[in-house]
C-alpha cells in the first residue's frame, strides 16, 4: 500500500499548523470571513494581521478559494 504524497497548497498545511498554532480550518474561516476580496488582498490580510509568511498565506488562500469554487 503506497502512501500518496500531498502536493499543491495542502503540502504546506502541517508546517502552517505547527508555525501558527491553529488548525487550517481556523485560517480558512478567517479567509472566508473576509470574502468577497481579491486573492492578494486575502494574502495581505493573513500576512499583516496574523504575521504569516507569503507562501503560507498564499497556500491557505489558494486552497480555500479553490475549495469554495468547487462547492458552488
Amino acid at each position: 500500500m503506497a502512501v500518496e504524497k500531498i502536493t499543491g497548497p495542502a503540502a504546506y498545511f502541517p508546517s502552517i499548523e505547527k508555525a501558527y498554532g491553529q488548525p487550517i480550518a481556523v485560517w480558512q474561516a478567517v479567509v472566508r470571513a473576509a470574502c468577497p476580496a481579491k486573492h492578494m488582498e486575502l494574502v495581505a490580510l493573513l500576512k499583516n494581521q496574523h504575521g504569516m509568511g507569503h507562501g503560507h498565506a498564499n497556500a491557505i488562500v489558494a486552497y480555500t478559494l479553490a475549495q469554495d469554487k468547487a462547492s458552488d
